[in-house]
């Protein structure tokens, strides 16, 4: 907490930690506060990149936010009591995992140059069975071994929906291993090979660096848009309180009612037993 304007209970300096289940360990204002935090720190953990995030009451109730600038957010918090808060958010997430297989001096250049980057690395298992498994949380995995294990462990890596696997090998080639592998389109699109981006690369360190610019050009790039609570990419959807207007983290910890066959979630207890009391006031009944 950064900033806190009267009335709140929230304090400047106050902090807490959003994990990403959705559980709030610390305390940053009412409930209502905390359900406006939740929504935008489970975005910003899916994102990756830090945010102010400024809570004030709905637009006209006294308080006339400023316009969100880059790297801010604006929402409009109707259930707050007249207080403004301004949190900053900052997103602390495990390294980038790249899972290197192989060791030919292309396969040493990506996880030479992982590291220089800041990332984990990280090598997939081959059993004597011909199986393979790959580091649980894999961001990426790179086979570069010249045809030993590629086949399993791009199955592996398949089968754990790695966000990117790429293949060293010619085109030519890499066409014939995944061939063997009898993938459907939809996971033959998923393999990059030749993997890397084209910049002309000659040498195995050049060749590194065209596979890491690949992975980084993949990421996923979240924006934060005033009033609304964007969706954290897997991490939890975001639902509308059907009272307040509020957008909240659909996640399991937080009130929400079933009613005619749909779900429907809440910021606080003031709202979720305002629509228990009356559903019909907030919802069309069919």
């Amino acid at each position: 907490m950064v900033r806190a304007e009267r009335p709140t209970s929230a304090k400047a300096g106050a902090t807490a930690i959003v994990q990403s289940d959705g559980t709030i360990v610390g305390f940053v204002g009412g409930e209502c506060a905390e359900a406006s935090v939740q929504a935008q720190a489970l975005a910003v953990l899916a994102s990756r990149e830090p945010v102010l995030l400024r809570i004030t009451p709905e637009a006209g109730a006294g308080a006339v936010p400023e316009p969100a600038e880059p790297g801010a957010v604006v929402v409009h918090n109707p259930c707050l009591s007249g207080g403004t808060l301004e949190i900053f958010l900052e997103p602390v997430v495990p390294a980038t995992l790249v899972v290197v297989h192989g060791d030919a001096p292309i396969a040493r250049a990506v996880a030479a140059m992982a590291e220089r980057l800041g990332y984990a690395v990280g090598a997939a298992a081959v059993s004597a069975d011909g199986s393979a498994a790959i580091p649980p949380d894999a961001d990426a995995v790179v086979v570069a071994s010249h045809g030993h294990d590629e086949g399993p462990v791009l199955r592996a890596a398949l089968d754990d929906a790695v966000p990117y696997i790429g293949l060293v090998a010619s085109r030519r080639r890499g066409e014939r291993v995944l061939d063997a592998l009898d993938l459907t389109p939809e996971e033959r699109a998923r393999v990059r090979t030749p993997a890397g981006i084209d910049i002309g690369a000659r040498t195995p360190e050049e060749v590194g660096l065209s596979i890491l610019a690949e992975i980084v050009s993949i990421r996923p790039r979240h924006e934060h848009t005033r009033d609304a609570a964007p969706a954290p990419g897997g991490t939890a959807p975001v639902a509308v309180d059907p009272v307040c207007g509020m957008s909240v983290a659909a996640v399991e910890r937080n009130r929400h009612l079933d009613f005619g066959g749909v779900t429907y979630w809440f910021c606080g207890p003031g709202c979720a037993d305002a629509f228990a009391a009356d559903p019909g006031s907030y919802v069309a009944i069919s």
